[in-house]
């Protein structure tokens, strides 16, 4: 089986890496780290919208071009590339997915039209706080078309329109999702490793929520959501585990130590050479992610955790070995290693630990076993 990309999918991957290299240079992402005003690259966001990336999988009776995922892993491995300062993950991977999973027909109408161009921005609010959320632990409730509770951290939550929240249930599997607007929603701005994406706190009180699907089916739709999200996650953290690879390996080659490039020392060839091979690991196990998503295969949580866990070794290895590998000038402000190191921090943890993804896999290969 031959799950690599076709030719007009690479095309667009030659369009997107043009695109980027030009709208989002290092030199923007460091505008956004630099200014505390400016949560996001507004108009990065509007030009990723006019080529039309915010609704490739959106339905075209919604609004969108109706492409597949294997296009939209494309544009996600380009974007992780970029250390793009955008919010395209929690808009498309996250609020835009479920909404074409759970939303009703009148909820779509009004949301994914505005979604697919980019003048509206979504979020997803699962944690509460430190641990995992759980759904028998969740404090989040709705009732009587209203929510009560706090959710931290909320990537773009302080930019969004609304958010497709997790709340607790009393009925079917514990928890229930609804969609919350957010105008008069309490929100802070809360502070994060990586500047370049922006996190919230939402304080909800009493506030108006309508149901996302059916009640008590939530965790089970989150499960499903998370899946699909992490193979879209694991192809931004490839794309960025490569271009740190490759920022690494041209440090190496221009710089000289004792009349010879530091690249033909042994103790430099082997860390790039081991995250070399970690990347090649975790593209491939991409690759199955993706082919998985988008045929919707039974193989989806099992593929999207391998996806996972392996892309974010994969990154946060490459970064790392990164910096290491430009000396002590790779630890100052003035260098581009940290957005790589910061951005592979970030995506470990944004939708569930490693050790999370993990248990995943081993939950997902035992049932698969059960079930021979």
């Amino acid at each position: 089986m031959n799950f690599e990309f076709s030719d007009e999918q690479n095309l667009l991957r030659e369009q997107a890496l043009g695109f980027l290299r030009e709208a989002c240079p290092m030199s923007a992402v460091r505008a956004i780290l630099d200014d505390d005003d400016r949560p996001y690259d507004e108009e990065l966001w509007r030009k990723i919208a006019e080529l039309g990336w915010t609704a490739a999988v959106i339905p075209e009776a919604h609004g969108g071009l109706g492409l597949s995922y294997l296009e939209l892993s494309v544009i996600a491995e380009e974007l992780g590339r970029a250390v793009a300062p955008v919010p395209f993950s929690s808009s498309v991977y996250l609020a835009t997915e479920a909404l074409l999973m759970a939303g009703s027909e009148a909820q779509k109408e009004k949301w994914l039209p505005r979604l697919a161009t980019g003048d509206a921005i979504g979020a997803f609010a699962l944690g509460e706080g430190p641990g995992q959320p759980r759904a028998g632990n969740l404090e989040t409730v709705a009732s009587s078309g209203a929510l009560t509770g706090v959710k931290i951290p909320v990537a773009d939550g302080d930019i969004a329109d609304f958010a497709v929240v997790v709340a607790r249930s009393d009925a079917g599997d514990g928890a229930s999702l609804h969609l919350a607007e957010l105008d008069g929603v309490s929100r802070e701005s809360v502070g994060t490793l990586d500047p370049t994406r922006s996190h919230a706190r939402f304080a909800f009180a009493d506030d108006a929520a309508e149901p996302l699907g059916a009640d008590g089916e939530g965790w089970t739709a989150t499960q499903r959501l998370l899946d699909r999200a992490a193979v879209l996650f694991a192809w931004e953290q490839v794309g960025g585990a490569n271009a740190a690879l490759e920022m690494a390996k041209e440090y190496a080659l221009g710089r000289y130590a004792f009349g010879r490039p530091i690249a033909s020392y042994q103790a430099i060839k082997h860390k790039l050479a081991h995250a070399y091979v970690n990347n090649t690991l975790a593209r491939a196990n991409c690759y199955y992610g993706a082919w998985a998503l988008d045929t919707d295969a039974d193989e989806l949580p099992v593929a999207a955790a391998t996806a996972r866990v392996s892309a974010t070794q994969a990154y946060y290895y490459a970064s790392k070995e990164n910096i290491q590998t430009h000396g002590g000038m790779g630890f100052t402000w003035e260098f581009d290693c940290q957005f790589h190191y910061r951005r592979a921090k970030l995506l470990s943890v944004n939708i569930g630990s490693e050790a999370t993804w993990q248990d995943r896999l081993i939950s997902g290969i035992e049932r698969d076993r059960s079930a021979a």
